[in-house]
């Protein structure tokens, strides 16, 4: 089978579009002929984390496909079944953190960037009938990342406003569309006019440019959450914008992992503070039944096939996508 590889060389360098062994499926295994793929701000990550002397590994945790093959012992998947991969490995309940064996499909297991893949039967779930393979396969990382953010851990509610800096990456566009399904209010920030335009379209009820002064922008109003991707760069201002007793979700911080906090200023504002990062298999079925039954749709960016993984990396790199880049596999 053709997929993109990583050997030899660290970063975009030591990628290769090759042929790889196509597995068969052991016990409790399933094999699965991938339609599509999405990328992740993870398969950068990897590029680096995966070392030049280690085998070749397939990488992307992503994928949606139509079930090929059937390991011995499964019973609740059958060849020719869409479905949807969980790219969680070893978090099946969900509890207040992933468990110490937790790992992400792309490293060190091979991943999702390839005509195949075989993998465990419990992290392959039907494909929600309303969306298409390309829509299915962008789906898994940054919506269950973006749901267990959202629900999970910042327990959002329908009269509640959300404050989301950043938009514009996967998680982010999946936030804003979770949150306006159940009806909260949400405010979006982004340097870039483009993307602040597409959040409008998307349904934010208000596009802040990052460089403004946010809580002029919001007429001094606080919110009652916060969900912080950006890290060193924006944290004190979203900080500043939180109301007494608010929340702050951090599951990324793309600008650097250190800030500096008042702390009397933090205990005596009653603000709490969660981390958060992907999801259990539990929270990745509740949000699928989320998704059916608002019927939402990922925002697409550009779909590229395989071949052309050089241009897609690039163009994820630069952070110039809206939305999820995906990978058409034929």
């Amino acid at each position: 089978m053709k997929a993109i590889v990583h050997e030899g060389k660290n970063g975009l360098a030591g990628l290769a579009y090759k042929e790889m062994t196509t597995a068969k499926p052991k016990a409790n295994e399933v094999r699965v002929q991938l339609k599509a793929a999405g990328m992740n701000h993870r398969d950068l990550f990897v590029l680096e984390r995966h070392s030049s002397s280690e085998p070749p590994l397939i990488i992307g945790s992503d994928g949606a496909g139509i079930i090929e093959a059937v390991g011995d012992d499964v019973k609740d998947l059958q060849i020719g079944d869409e479905v949807i991969i969980n790219p969680g490995l070893g978090w099946d309940e969900n509890t207040p953190a992933p468990p110490d064996h937790f790992e992400i499909l792309g490293l060190p297991d091979h991943g999702t960037f390839a005509e195949y893949i075989t993998i465990a039967a419990k992290n392959v779930f039907k494909k929600p009938k309303h969306l298409q393979f390309i829509e299915a396969g962008v789906l898994p990382l940054a919506a269950l990342t973006a749901y267990r953010a959202l629900f999970t851990r910042g327990n959002i509610q329908a009269n509640q406003t959300l404050l989301l800096p950043g938009i514009g990456g996967g998680v982010a566009t999946f936030i804003l569309q979770f949150a306006k399904a159940i009806g909260a209010t949400v405010y979006v920030t982004s340097r870039s006019a483009e993307k602040r335009q597409a959040a409008l379209s998307l349904g934010a009820d208000r596009a802040i440019d990052s460089n403004a002064d946010w809580s002029q922008a919001l007429n001094n109003e606080k919110v009652d959450l916060v969900i912080e991707s950006v890290g060193a760069a924006t944290f004190d201002q979203s900080l500043a914008q939180l109301r007494k007793g608010g929340t702050i979700v951090a599951f990324g911080s793309s600008t650097g992992d250190t800030i500096q906090l008042n702390l009397r200023d933090f205990f005596y504002e009653q603000y709490n503070f969660l981390g958060s990062t992907m999801g259990s298999a539990e929270e990745f079925q509740e949000m699928l039944d989320f998704i059916d039954t608002h019927q939402i749709k990922p925002i697409i960016d550009e779909v590229y096939p395989l071949s052309e993984f050089h241009d897609a990396f690039l163009k994820l790199q630069n952070a110039k996508q809206f939305g999820k880049i995906a990978f058409q596999i034929d």
